[in-house]
């Protein structure tokens, strides 16, 4: 088995409260350190699974098993800027600039998550090792990037269906 870092933005109750904190290790989290964070409550993991769905799904029925506990999302790995790609794949910010845009490499660079008339845009992590993927062989840019799009979109999902239900009832 390997183990999986990663690191979950939980809403509701507070983790950091020494009830909560002694019922998240209660819960099957003794491999988790709570914290908080600008106001943002995270539980960041260190688990061991056979996949990286599993390890991701057993820490989000754990949390969720906890009186008024909501996880909203894995933090972070889906998102990629320009740097974070240039280091993850061993070249320079230009070499990477220059992909995007089209003018170094094979093309077809995939489309930025974000306004892509922004300084600062981000590309989805699955769609990045995909493409790297397809014209450069596998590396490990993300190697877990369709779990986190999947779970995150699910999140995503369950939070908004919510909101239109209780909204148009």
């Amino acid at each position: 088995m390997r183990t999986y870092q990663f690191v979950l933005i939980v809403e509701g109750a507070d983790l950091q409260s020494d009830e909560m904190f002694d019922a998240v290790f209660d819960a099957g989290c003794d491999d988790a350190l709570v914290g908080c964070s600008n106001g943002v409550q995270f539980v960041d993991f260190d688990r061991a699974a056979p996949s990286a769905g599993e390890a991701v799904r057993s820490a989000i029925a754990a949390l969720e098993g906890l009186p008024g506990v909501t996880v909203v999302r894995i933090a972070g790995a889906d998102l990629l800027s320009i740097s974070d790609i240039a280091t993850r794949t061993g070249r320079t910010r230009e070499s990477v600039r220059l992909l995007v845009a089209g003018k170094r490499g094979p093309g077809g660079f995939p489309p930025p998550a974000t306004d892509p008339r922004n300084r600062y845009r981000l590309w989805r992590g699955n769609d990045v090792q995909r493409w790297f993927a397809d014209h450069y062989g596998d590396q490990p840019i993300c190697p877990e990037a369709d779990v986190v799009a999947t779970v995150n979109a699910e999140l995503e999902l369950r939070r908004s269906a919510g909101r239109v239900l209780t909204t148009e009832a």
